[in-house]
C-alpha cells in the first residue's frame, strides 16, 4: 500500500522517482480503510532531506500510511522557507488533542547543548509527556532519543573527546526482539554524534532493554517498553551521500574533523561511498510499523495512557 503525504510536499517528486507509490490525498479519502496515523517531529535543519528518508522508509510497508509533518511553535527553523513550514507543516499545539499510532522525532544539531537550554525544551517535554496518552509507540533518533531518555528517566549524555563519525558495525544484542526480526549478527550503521548515551547508564532502569550497540560506537538501539518508546542513536535513514555533506560542510566550516570512518572506499574522499544499510533501514522500521499494526487498537480513539502494548486487545474485524 502507499503512503499519503501532501500533494505538493517535494519529497513526493523524489520518492515517485525512486518507484514508491505515494497516494494523492483524495483518492486516499475514497479508500474505507483506516490508514496507521504517523507523526513526524522534524527538528533537522534539512527539512526536505529528512521528510524525504523517512518517508522513504515507512511508505515501503505493506500498510497505508498517513504522515503528519509536526514543528514546534516555540522555535522557528531558519533553513528552510517560511512557506514550506506554513504549507506543510501543523504546530504540536494544533494536534494535541489528536491520536496517532506513531510519533517519530528526529534528532537536531545542538547536542552539545545542555538540554535545559535547548529553546523549544519546555515544548519538548510537553510533546513527550503527551506521547503517554496520545500515542500507541515513538521512534526518537539520534539527539531526540537522547532528549527522551532524559526526560523520562534522567539518563545523562557524555561529550565525546572527537565526533563519532562513519559506518560501524553493530552487534544485535537481542536476537528475538521484534524490531530486529530478519537481522543477521551484525549490522552496519551510520553514525554522526559528538556525545552518547551509555549503556551503563541503562542497567537499573525496568522495561528498557539494549537491542544493539558496537565496541566501537557504543550505543545503537534500546527500547523502553514502559514508555513504549524506541530510541535509535544513529541514522539507519541516512543516504549514501549524507555523511560526505556533513564531512565537506564541517571541513568548509573549518571544522576538526576527521574522515568518517568504514564509509569512503579506500578512506578516499573523491569515491562514491555506498548504502551498505539500506536493507536493515528498511526492515527496522518494517517490523516497527508492523509490530505496531498488530498490536495498536482499530479505533485510534482507544489509544491512551493505560494502553500498554502487552494489553492491547487484538482486533476481530480488521482494518
Amino acid at each position: 500500500m502507499p503512503i499519503k503525504i501532501p500533494n505538493d510536499l517535494p519529497a513526493r517528486q523524489f520518492l515517485e522517482e525512486e518507484g514508491l507509490v505515494v497516494m494523492r490525498e483524495c483518492d486516499a479519502m475514497r479508500q474505507d480503510i483506516r490508514p496507521l496515523r504517523i507523526a513526524l517531529l522534524n527538528l533537522m535543519p534539512q527539512k526536505v532531506a529528512t521528510e524525504t528518508q523517512i518517508a522513504r522508509l515507512i511508505g515501503a510497508t505493506p500498510l497505508q500510511i498517513e504522515l503528519t509533518l509536526l514543528t514546534t511553535a516555540s522555535y522557528k527553523p531558519t533553513n528552510i522557507s517560511r512557506q514550506h513550514m506554513l504549507d506543510f507543516y501543523r504546530s504540536w499545539a494544533e494536534v494535541r488533542h489528536e491520536k496517532f499510532d506513531c510519533l517519530i522525532i528526529t534528532g537536531a544539531p545542538i547536542e552539545k547543548l545542555p538540554f535545559e537550554e535547548v529553546h523549544y525544551w519546555q515544548e519538548l517535554t510537553q510533546i513527550l509527556d503527551w506521547s503517554q496518552t496520545n500515542v500507541f509507540q515513538s521512534l526518537d533518533l539520534c539527539w531526540g532519543a537522547q532528549a527522551a531518555l532524559y526526560h523520562f528517566h534522567g539518563v545523562p549524555k557524555h561529550e565525546l573527546p572527537q565526533k563519532m563519525f562513519g559506518v560501524f558495525d553493530h552487534l544485535v544484542m537481542k536476537p528475538n526482539a521484534p524490531l530486529l526480526r530478519g537481522f543477521t549478527g551484525e549490522f552496519p550503521v551510520p553514525v554522526s554524534r559528538h556525545t552518547e548515551v551509555r549503556s551503563a547508564d541503562l542497567l537499573d532502569i525496568d522495561g528498557l532493554e539494549v537491542l544493539a550497540e558496537s565496541d566501537e560506537a557504543g550505543l545503537c538501539l534500546a527500547q523502553d517498553h514502559s514508555r513504549r518508546h524506541i530510541y535509535m542513536f544513529n541514522h539507519l535513514e541516512y543516504d549514501a551521500q549524507t555523511l560526505a555533506n556533513e564531512y565537506r560542510r564541517d571541513l568548509e566550516a573549518g571544522d576538526d574533523i576527521q574522515i568518517p570512518k568504514h564509509y569512503f572506499p579506500g578512506d578516499n574522499p573523491e569515491k562514491a561511498p555506498s548504502n551498505r544499510w539500506r536493507t536493515y533501514a528498511h526492515m527496522l522500521i518494517s517490523n516497527w510499523i508492523n509490530d505496531v499494526y498488530q498490536r495498536a487498537p482499530f479505533e485510534i480513539e482507544q489509544i491512551g495512557g493505560t494502553l500498554l502494548p502487552e494489553a492491547v486487545p487484538k482486533s476481530s474485524t480488521g482494518r
